[in-house]
């Protein structure tokens, strides 16, 4: 599968391929667009895209790949920081956005030298970045650091992911040339681009693209599920991809879905199997997937005739899965051709994920845990706790933390203080910490400690806080944390 084989398929649909917010266009006025756009990147080496959901992104992605450039999609999410970090190791040369305040306020030497189709088309000139050969996508991870991870991938592994999820699903009604997959994560998540734009093309439907305010989106800690329904009531689409925690949302708001509904796949991070089920009681046809951005997105996918709730499905054709002799997940993956940084192309496609499991009897994909410390929340958002830990440490108020949130909405910390800090002080403190993180590390709710020593198990001897048994000694204030529905729903 290559870049050609997709254009050919658009060449030979008729009707409407994509509808906007304002406008609905067919293939042959998306090829138009994107013929127009890819001259314009004649002499650009990277795009980089920060912009809202819509018919100017998807446009930009495929001429990137038409004209055979790099193609650096931005989340509105990233900090200032993380996106002066993406931009700089990319050695990005050209940017499309709305949002070019924030761009020109990075001090990187971007300057607005036209506009195109609303968005401000800016240039610099810099050194270029080496850059594995083929790479086609240069996808970030949402930050588990303060400088997160350039995965460099090609064009042909992003498409036959984008084919093996077609082939997958294709005794399903929603693949059907006349069905409607509504976009409903950020473009700018690789799970969104390649599950939700590329297949769907490959497979002849239309994508619906509303602006993610419009969908819902707060921010990435926070989403109204009462605009998704309007959305979904609206537009009737067949399918859709969610988050845990969107999926959560729509659950509990207690509304039953439209009969067009065919297929939700729900990936991004781990999602519970009781979620699952209720979200089945309101007849939201919903399907787990894994995958990670290494593996050009999806892995394994359960769905209609291969579904085991509390698997993360059988793998896709296009991969290869083994676990090791330590339980740890191995995926071989045409897509991920090494990082940036990473001194050249990686010497093996095969990629080891740090999640634990195993492989049943019947082939499905079962997950038991990460090998590291890494926080995967229910918004799919990696943070690394010593990451957060750090900049509250910071902090002159606080002698220890550690924090808390996988699989969560948002991030909680256990804290001690130092001696003769009060609740006002902490707070305080909490809130100058977040101040520097992005929303999705922010700290929500903290708990306070006695001090994390040896003497209690707490810490180890050289002072490193033992993780699972403060969890342990605190699990029902932290159960308490989560609980608090009205503290749940406060976005920071």
């Amino acid at each position: 599968m290559n870049a050609a084989t997709l254009f050919a398929a658009l060449a030979a649909r008729e009707g409407v391929v994509l509808r906007g917010a304002s406008a609905s266009w067919s293939a042959a006025t998306l090829l138009e667009e994107v013929a127009a756009l890819s001259a314009l990147l004649a002499d650009c080496r990277v795009l980089a895209v920060l912009a809202d959901n819509g018919l100017e992104w998807v446009v930009a992605d495929l001429a990137v790949l038409h004209a055979g450039r790099v193609h650096l999609p931005l989340p509105a999410f990233f900090t200032q920081e993380q996106l002066a970090h993406a931009l700089d190791q990319t050695g990005a040369d050209a940017m499309l956005t709305d949002q070019p305040d924030r761009i020109e306020a990075l001090g990187l030497g971007f300057s607005n030298v036209a506009t195109w189709r609303g968005l401000a088309w800016m240039r610099r000139e810099c050194m270029p970045a080496a850059l594995p050969a083929g790479t086609a996508k240069v996808s970030f991870t949402s930050g588990s650091t303060g400088t997160p991870k350039g995965v460099c991938l090609s064009a042909d592994g992003l498409l036959q992911t984008a084919a093996a999820l077609v082939t997958t699903l294709a005794d399903l009604p929603l693949m059907s040339q006349h069905s409607r997959h509504l976009a409903v994560l950020p473009l700018a998540l690789l799970l969104e681009n390649v599950a939700g734009v590329y297949a769907p093309l490959l497979r002849g439907a239309e994508i619906l693209l509303p602006g993610l305010a419009q969908l819902g989106w707060r921010g990435m800690a926070g989403f109204d599920a009462r605009a998704l329904q309007r959305v979904v009531e609206q537009e009737q689409p067949h399918s859709l991809i969610l988050v845990p925690e969107l999926l959560k949302a729509w659950v509990a708001s207690g509304q039953r879905m439209p009969d067009s509904l065919r297929f939700v796949a729900v990936g991004g991070a781990r999602c519970d199997a009781a979620l699952i089920e209720a979200a089945r009681r309101l007849r939201i046809p919903v399907y787990e997937g894994y995958g990670l951005t290494e593996c050009g997105s999806v892995v394994s996918l359960n769905h209609p005739g291969a579904d085991q709730v509390g698997t993360v499905g059988r793998p896709l054709p296009h991969v290869r899965v083994e676990v090791d002799t330590t339980r740890e997940i191995r995926i071989s993956s045409p897509a991920f051709l090494g990082y940036l940084g990473g001194g050249g192309k990686v010497k093996t496609k095969v990629f080891s994920t740090g999640d634990l499991g195993h492989l049943d009897h019947a082939g499905y994909l079962h997950l038991s845990g990460r090998r590291k410390n890494l926080l995967v929340t229910a918004f799919g958002r990696n943070v690394a706790p010593e990451w957060v830990e750090a900049a509250l440490t910071a902090q002159p108020e606080i002698a220890q933390a550690v924090a808390l949130g996988d699989a969560r909405p948002w991030l909680a910390a256990v804290l001690v203080a130092m001696p003769g800090v009060d609740t006002t002080a902490l707070n305080l403190a909490v809130a100058r910490a977040n101040a520097g993180l992005p929303d999705y590390a922010r700290i929500k709710a903290w708990i306070a400690s006695a001090p994390f020593t040896s003497g209690n198990g707490q810490a180890t001897g050289n002072g490193r806080p033992v993780r699972t048994a403060i969890a342990a000694s605190h699990a029902e204030a932290i159960s308490t944390l989560y609980g608090n529905k009205e503290s749940r729903h406060v976005v920071l």
